[in-house]
């Protein structure tokens, strides 16, 4: 179930490395896929029933959800434009949030004899163990503005409303919502001015089989316009994507990158 960016290519490239025939149900524009899979199938949100049935034609056994589905287009869509398929789900979720569309997901593939997989098994070294991934690490005051995010924004995650803040001197500016990672460092540097601290983490029950949270080159030229100091997410449950060019944009803006532990120590 492939959305936008490069893990569907990743994952699927891995998936097929462990074994797996790959059928790429196509959401988004998802860069490589097409090379690293069996079948590429374009769908829509709005007409799942289509989705279903090529699900059952093509003997799917596993589903794994890749790359960004896109939640406010979830949330703001035109309920007259979804078929009957999509308007059941959304009726039995009995809202639009994430986590209840992915309950009546699970229990429908699972209908189907269709399990769904935790995206973490086909990553391969993309998830980093803590540490400080730049020459360049936080300041004592920075490592405080670190641990003052963690707190914050492990008890939003918690509350299913987002995974990261935008912190500067003990303040939080900006706390993420439907609007995703990126805005909200930009809503949040453009109040904090230089030298804000950027912090992403999960909650302690986060469901890694619908959402993979990423920091990646996107996220650091954001967080590079609006002139932060400090990116810091945790380690071993926030994905790195594309390390290596993601990491070399950091340095040569002389941004700290850190992957910390769940209280956001060094």
């Amino acid at each position: 179930m492939c959305g936008a960016g490069p893990l569907p290519a990743r994952m699927a490239s891995e998936a097929r490395r462990q074994g797996w025939r790959v059928v790429a149900f196509a959401f988004a524009e998802a860069e490589g896929v097409s090379e690293r899979v069996d079948r590429v199938i374009p769908s829509q949100v709005a007409e799942l029933g289509p989705v279903l049935e090529a699900l059952h034609a093509e003997g799917v056994s596993a589903a794994l959800f890749a790359g960004k589905f896109w939640m406010q287009t979830l949330v703001t869509g035109d309920r007259d434009s979804a078929d009957l398929v999509t308007a059941s789900f959304e009726r039995q979720a009995q809202s639009r949030a994430a986590t209840d569309l992915s309950r009546i997901v699970v229990t429908t593939l699972a209908q189907l004899g269709i399990s769904v997989l935790d995206q973490r098994d086909f990553l391969g070294d993309w998830l980093a163990s803590a540490g400080c991934l730049t020459a360049r690490g936080p300041s004592e005051e920075q490592w405080r503005d670190v641990r003052t995010g963690f707190l914050v924004a492990r008890r939003v995650a918690e509350s299913g409303i987002g995974q990261t803040v935008v912190v500067r001197h003990g303040v939080v500016m900006a706390v993420e919502a439907v609007e995703g990672t990126n805005e909200a460092i930009r809503r949040g540097t453009s109040l904090a001015g230089p030298e804000a601290v950027v912090v992403k983490t999960v909650a302690d029950h986060h469901d890694y089989r619908f959402d993979l949270p990423v920091i990646g080159r996107e996220t650091v030229e954001v967080a590079v316009a609006g002139r932060a100091s400090v990116l810091a997410f945790e380690a071993g449950r926030v994905l790195l994507l594309e390390p290596g060019p993601t990491l070399e944009r950091a340095e040569s803006a002389g941004m700290a990158v850190v992957s910390v532990d769940g209280d956001g120590d060094r």
